[in-house]
């Protein structure tokens, strides 16, 4: 079949449109750069869909941390617990296990968390200003977050961690007794303690906020185009992007945000980079199904209670089984039976089930930098459970990179060659 004809329309073509993309294409667009956004299916689709909705400022901490690897044993044994690996899948996983493994050991934690400092920061930074330019303020709460407990041990084994984030400068309570009632009334009395996060926000639907910032990007003179895209072919003055119905896109730059999808790309420039998926499932329950104050953290079951206008979502673990496998939503539905022992009265019928797919790396760092092919081609994907937090800063450093200028922060952590 012959190639159909192309132009060269927009200049940066970027490759994906869940909220990473989104983010990038406009911080792109706003340095006057003529952007066309392509996705290989509805915009917002993917864990933008669905995921908790959370402006994560004070995840400063890894997951590949020496406390993780501690926990691993004992959750591998419950099959529908906060993570499980589908067991014909362990073969082709192994290599990222024992990537992790390594990224969890104490000496690479300071450097690890000192990164995510500085991405955290600057996130903070940037969602304010684009929430503002964009009008899209009144789409983000700011109720804060509680992060709950079962007894004083599982709260005393968490204070290293706070102590880590109080010296960030994060801001923290922990409460318990009525002050815990007032911040969230119709708590289960298993929970004797929590720990109280101001400082963290959510948007009122992922989606929703997702498609808004797109729609802003389409209204400012973007290019959104539905395409798969199968390979990237730099040449002498473009990079070629090939879709999957022979068409071509010629643009001087590209930007690779695809999430879950990102790795074939980057190993087809020579970019071999571990990326894994993360299968994450939610329950979304109507919003008069119980009164949540703020998004609720249940670390040591892997899953979080967040209210949003869409309704009350239900979400969270991890489930290690690639892009092919189909969705087994026991998971979700063992998180609903938990979330009705922990909040008595919560009404769990009506709910609508959803799986998604975050680009994971073993040392809970995104790739952000330039492909060794060509500085033209640059990567934006990989941030796991924090491409909400993460979007905006990440759509900013993609604007340096592309400008080839001093990034706002150093990105050496988040190098494609760092593995």
């Amino acid at each position: 079949m012959a190639t159909r004809p192309t132009s060269r329309p927009s200049e940066v073509a970027v490759i994906g449109a869940g909220i990473v993309g989104i983010a990038s294409a406009i911080y792109l667009q706003n340095e006057g750069r003529k952007v066309v956004l392509i996705e290989r299916d509805d915009v917002a689709r993917g864990a933008s869909f669905g995921n908790a909705g959370a402006f994560a400022f004070s995840d400063v901490l890894p997951l590949a941390s020496p406390g993780i690897i501690r926990k691993v044993p004992k959750w591998l044994l419950d099959p529908l617990g906060p993570l499980t690996i589908c067991p014909s899948y362990f073969p082709a996983i192994l290599p990222w296990l024992l990537r992790f493994w390594r990224a969890s050991r104490r000496v690479h934690l300071h450097a690890s968390m000192t990164a995510q400092i500085a991405m955290m920061r600057l996130a903070a930074k940037e969602w304010q200003s684009l929430t503002v330019a964009t009008g899209l303020t009144p789409m983000v709460r700011s109720n804060g977050a509680l992060e709950l407990y079962e007894s004083e041990e599982e709260w005393k084994a968490s204070l290293p961690s706070w102590k880590a984030r109080a010296g960030a400068k994060i801001a923290f309570e922990h409460v318990r007794g009525s002050a815990l009632d007032e911040l969230q009334p119709g708590l289960s009395p298993r929970f004797k303690m929590a720990t109280f996060v101001p400082g963290w926000k959510t948007v009122t639907d992922p989606f929703e906020f997702a498609l808004a910032l797109a729609a802003r990007f389409s209204a400012q003179g973007g290019e959104v185009r539905r395409g798969n895209v199968v390979s990237l072919t730099p040449s002498n003055d473009c990079i070629q992007t090939r879709l999957s119905d022979t068409s071509l896109i010629e643009t001087a730059k590209v930007v690779v945000a695809c999430g879950a999808w990102s790795a074939p790309l980057a190993a087809s420039l020579g970019d071999i980079i571990p990326l894994e998926t993360e299968r994450g499932y939610n329950t979304t329950l109507p919003t008069t199904s119980f009164d949540v104050r703020r998004q609720l953290t249940f670390g040591g079951h892997g899953f979080v209670i967040t209210p949003l206008s869409s309704g009350i979502r239900v979400g969270g673990a991890v489930e290690f089984g690639g892009l092919a496998a189909p969705p087994n939503f026991k998971r979700s539905e063992a998180m609903l039976r938990k979330a009705a022992q922990f909040l008595p009265g919560l009404k769990t019928d009506g709910g609508k089930q959803w799986m998604g797919f975050r680009p994971s790396l073993p040392d809970s760092l995104p790739v952000i930098g330039s492909s060794k092919a060509t500085p033209d081609i640059v990567y934006a994907f990989g941030h796991g459970h924090l491409g909400l937090t993460q979007a905006a800063a990440t759509g900013s450093l993609v604007a340096d990179l592309v400008a080839r200028r001093r990034p706002a922060i150093d990105i050496a952590a988040f190098s494609p060659t760092r593995f």
